[in-house]
C-alpha cells in the first residue's frame, strides 16, 4: 500500500519549486533588462544640450568673415628717386595734422632748383637787354625823323621858291624837276622811318614775349620743384595713426613708392569675405550685424567688390556706430547679413544637430524618451533655427552632435 508523503518533505519541495521558478523570473527581468539597454539606450539629460520651440521672430543671416577698417586712410609716397634721409616717428604712433614723420633725401631737387633760378636770371637778363635794345632803337629812328622832317620843309620851301620862279621864267623845267623829287624822296624816307619804328617794335616786343612765355614756363617748373621739395617732409595728412611706416634710413625709393600711411582712429568700417556660393544672395543696402564678443552693431551692406578671388567674394559694410570703441584697425570681427526677416515663427536655439535648411532627422523629447522625428528647417541667424514643421511649440529637441545614435529610431533621456 501507498503510503502518504511525510508534512515536511512536501514543504521542502514546494520551497524548492518557488526558488526555481523566482530564479527563472529574475534571470528573464535582466535579460529583459539587458536586451532593452542595447535596443533603446539610455542619455543622461546633462550631457546633451536641450532647445525648447517657441515662437518667436528670426532674420536668415548669411555668415561671413570681417575685418574692421578705417573709413578714411592716406598713403604717403615719395615723390621723387631718392633715399630715406632721417626718421622721425614710430609705426604704430598717434600723429597729429602736419607733424614730420619722415625726411627724404632732397639734393637733387636742390640742385634742380638752383639750375632753373639761373635760366630765370638769364630770361630776365634778356627780356631787359631788349628792353633796351628797343629803346635804343626807337631814340635813335626817331632822331633820323626829325632831321627827316627838317630835310622834308627846306625840300617843300625849295620847290616852292622853284615853283614861284618858273613862272617868271627864272628857272629851268629840269631844276623844277629835280626840286619836286627831292620832296617826293624826303617823304619816302621819312615814312621808312616811321614804319622802322612799328617793324622794330613788333619784332622786339616778339622777342621779348618769348622770353616772358620761357621765363613763365621756368617759374611753373619752379613751383613744380618747391611742391615736391615740400613733400620731402613727409608730414601726416591728417590725425590719426600711422599704421604703415618705411621706417630703414638710407633705404633707397623709387618714384611713387609707399613710405608711410595713416588711418582715422575713430571712424570704421567693416570688409567681410565670404564665399561666392552666396553672390546671389547678397546686394547692397542689406542689413548687417557685426559682432565681437558680447558686442553687436548694426550696418548695412555699403558695396559688393566686383572682383570674386579663390572663390571669395568680399563686401564693404557702413557701420551705424563706426566710431565705437569696440572698434580698432584689423580687429576680425564676425558678420551676419540679413538675406529674410521671419515674424511670429517657431524657433529653437542652435546646434551642431542641425545641418542648413530643409528636412532634417531631429530626436524631440516627449515623455522621457528621444524620438527620431524629421523636421522642416528654415531660416537661421546663427543662433537660432526656424522649425517650418514637424514640431510645435513647447517641444524640447535634442541640438547637441547626436551622431553616435544616427542609427537608433529613439533613446531615453534620464532626467
Amino acid at each position: 500500500m501507498d503510503q502518504a508523503l511525510n508534512p515536511d518533505i512536501l514543504s521542502r519541495r514546494r520551497r524548492k519549486t518557488a526558488l526555481v521558478v523566482a530564479a527563472v523570473l529574475a534571470s528573464l527581468c535582466a535579460a529583459a533588462w539587458g536586451i532593452n539597454r542595447v535596443v533603446s539606450p539610455s542619455v543622461d539629460a546633462a550631457s546633451v544640450v536641450l532647445a525648447e520651440v517657441r515662437v518667436g521672430n528670426i532674420a536668415n543671416t548669411i555668415n561671413a568673415s570681417g575685418i574692421v577698417i578705417p573709413v578714411h586712410e592716406e598713403l604717403v609716397s615719395s615723390p621723387i628717386q631718392t633715399h630715406v634721409a632721417k626718421v622721425h616717428a614710430k609705426l604704430g604712433q598717434q600723429v597729429k595734422a602736419g607733424e614730420l614723420l619722415l625726411e627724404l633725401d632732397n639734393r637733387t631737387i636742390v640742385l634742380a632748383m638752383d639750375s632753373i633760378k639761373e635760366q630765370l636770371a638769364q630770361q630776365e637778363n634778356r627780356i631787359l637787354a631788349l628792353t633796351l635794345e628797343l629803346a635804343q632803337k626807337r631814340k635813335q629812328i626817331v632822331s633820323a625823323i626829325e632831321l627827316l622832317e627838317l630835310d622834308l620843309q627846306a625840300t617843300r620851301v625849295k620847290l616852292g621858291r622853284y615853283q614861284t620862279l618858273r613862272k617868271a621864267g627864272g628857272v629851268s623845267a629840269e631844276d623844277l624837276l629835280t626840286a619836286e623829287l627831292n620832296v617826293k624822296r624826303t617823304e619816302i624816307q621819312l615814312r621808312q622811318q616811321h614804319e622802322q619804328i612799328d617793324d622794330s617794335q613788333r619784332v622786339t616786343s616778339s622777342s621779348i614775349e618769348g622770353a616772358r612765355l620761357q621765363k613763365n614756363i621756368l617759374q611753373k617748373q619752379l613751383q613744380q620743384q618747391q611742391e615736391l621739395l615740400a613733400q620731402t617732409q613727409v608730414r601726416a595728412p591728417f590725425a590719426g595713426m600711422l599704421t604703415w611706416l618705411l621706417a630703414d634710413e638710407g633705404a633707397s625709393l623709387a618714384t611713387g613708392q609707399l613710405v608711410a600711411k595713416v588711418s582715422e582712429l575713430s571712424n570704421y568700417k567693416v570688409e567681410a569675405s565670404l564665399s561666392d556660393f552666396h553672390a546671389r544672395a547678397l546686394s547692397a543696402g542689406q542689413a548687417v550685424r557685426v559682432e565681437q564678443g558680447n558686442v553687436r552693431l548694426d550696418g548695412v551692406v555699403q558695396t559688393i567688390l566686383p572682383e570674386i578671388q579663390n572663390g571669395t567674394v568680399k563686401l564693404l559694410v557702413t557701420l551705424n556706430q563706426p566710431s565705437h570703441p569696440m572698434l580698432r584697425n584689423k580687429l576680425r570681427v564676425e558678420v551676419n547679413i540679413v538675406t529674410e526677416q521671419k515674424q511670429r515663427t517657431l524657433l529653437a536655439d542652435y546646434g551642431p544637430a542641425f545641418n542648413g535648411r530643409g528636412p532634417q532627422d531631429i530626436f524631440v523629447v516627449r515623455d522621457g524618451t528621444a524620438r527620431k522625428t524629421t523636421l522642416n528647417i528654415g531660416a537661421s541667424d546663427g543662433k537660432a533655427v526656424e522649425i517650418l514643421s514637424g514640431a510645435r511649440a513647447g517641444d524640447r529637441l535634442i541640438v547637441s552632435d547626436t551622431t553616435r545614435y544616427k542609427d537608433r529610431d529613439s533613446i531615453r533621456v534620464a532626467q
